[in-house]
């Protein structure tokens, strides 16, 4: 009876995935897991918008010049495709940080969205002018 006891008193193993992750460190305050978790669901939500911004971009009448408006809609579909990269990366690179009492990584990928945002904006803005 002592041994049925003493088994269920022992942890179970942890099978979350990644390993590389959870198979590190100690088990960090669970709100800052769970904010980790929101800010990669954010770059998720941002991969969505920026495809569809290209999606809209194509599909839709708008009165932008042509070839202006492919390379606007390129350059936001590009965008949306690095964006769940960073989700990723940012999700393992600072859970790992938490575990192993480490300071938090920045955003890699952060910059060169934000610069792609901006350059998409552009050629929009000057596409609308030469229209």
């Amino acid at each position: 009876m002592d041994s049925e006891r003493e088994e269920a008193m022992r942890p179970a193993p942890d099978r979350r995935f990644p390993r590389r992750v959870y198979g590190t460190g100690e088990e960090p305050d669970p709100r800052f897991s769970m904010a980790n978790e929101r800010t990669f669901l954010a770059w998720v939500r941002t991969s969505l918008a920026l495809l569809a911004a290209g999606v809209a971009l194509e599909a839709l009448d708008l009165p932008i010049a042509e070839g202006l408006r492919l390379a606007s809609a390129l350059v936001f579909i590009a965008l949306g495709l690095l964006a769940p990269v960073q989700a990723w990366w940012g999700w393992v690179t600072t859970e790992r940080a938490m575990r192993t009492s480490r300071p938090l990584p920045p955003p890699r990928l952060g910059l060169p969205v934000a610069v792609g945002v901006v350059l998409a904006g552009l050629l929009v803005l000057v596409g609308l002018l030469l229209r």
